[in-house]
């Protein structure tokens, strides 16, 4: 629940930033009457990505008729999750620097050209976060045997509608930078614990070995039924006796991206021309 909570939490506070800065933009331009289209999309949007959940789970459950199937399905699936999600975190990283000006400047843009574009602009502003929900839910939720996965990305969702309203209001103010820059960690983590897992539904499914094989086991020391195993494996999908392939996987994701994650940022912004008196002067 811990771990879909802060998807939730995160990916929900994206979208209602951005639809934030959409809404706010046709407010100060005086264009409220437009504030409907918005709307339109970003429902659009939720109902797109509520289909794919449902139908990602309806093709599990149709395809998945045997155990070797099922966990499968479930591996490759919880790879192509983590892919998801790792360019979700990189993207926000690059993008959080100008993303108000873009969409500002792209919603001016869609006002010249008619309602469509609006509604077209809000959609596939928030349908990036949404998709990106659904699958990397879906995949940490795939071995759930109760609905705690569920409960928690929804209980992030309304989390983050609320901040992002009262953040809209000027109620709450938060150092967004700060926020997405430690929250994308723990997703790095949470990403990093669905990586092995899916390795691991793949050696159960036998299309990798060495399921047998372990490369530690410290159950006596994190019992995996003790609190604090529980809250490990809920949140960071943690194993106290891993096979080798797990751990290997693990520290190959884990490793190089959080590498890559904390490494500075490089500005893209050109420096600003030197007016042609002062290099004549200079010369």
């Amino acid at each position: 629940m811990l771990a879909n909570y802060l998807i939730g939490l995160r990916e929900g506070l994206e979208a209602s930033l951005v639809v934030s800065i959409l809404a706010t933009f046709l407010v100060k331009a005086g264009r409220r009457d437009r504030l409907k289209l918005v709307w339109a999309g970003v429902v659009a949007a939720l109902a797109v990505a509520a289909v794919g959940w449902g139908l990602l789970q309806f093709v599990t459950a149709l395809t998945a008729k045997s155990f070797t199937t099922q966990e499968t399905i479930g591996g490759v699936m919880s790879i192509v999750a983590v892919g998801f999600v790792t360019w979700m975190i990189f993207w926000m990283r690059k993008a959080s620097r100008t993303i108000a000006r873009e969409l500002r400047e792209r919603m001016g843009q869609a006002l010249e050209l008619g309602s469509g574009a609006v509604v077209l602009l809000a959609f596939l502003a928030v349908f990036r976060e949404s998709i990106e929900t659904a699958f990397i839910v879906y995949a940490s939720a795939a071995t759930a045997t109760t609905a705690a996965p569920l409960t928690g990305v929804l209980l992030g969702l309304i989390t983050a509608v609320g901040l992002g309203f009262a953040i809209y209001r000027g109620a709450v103010k938060i150092n967004l930078a700060v926020f997405f820059k430690w929250t994308g960690a723990l997703l790095v983590l949470v990403a990093a614990g669905i990586f092995a897992y899916g390795f691991h539904d793949l050696q159960e499914a036998n299309i990798l070995p060495g399921l047998q094989n372990l490369a530690f086991d410290i159950s006596h020391v994190i019992p995996p039924d003790s609190w604090y195993g529980v809250l490990l494996k809920g949140i960071f999908n943690f194993s106290p006796a891993p096979t080798v392939v797990e751990a290997i996987a693990w520290l190959v994701y884990l490793v190089p991206v959080l590498f890559l994650y904390f490494r500075p940022v490089r500005s893209t912004t050109p420096p600003p021309a030197v007016p042609a008196r002062t290099v004549q002067e200079n010369s």
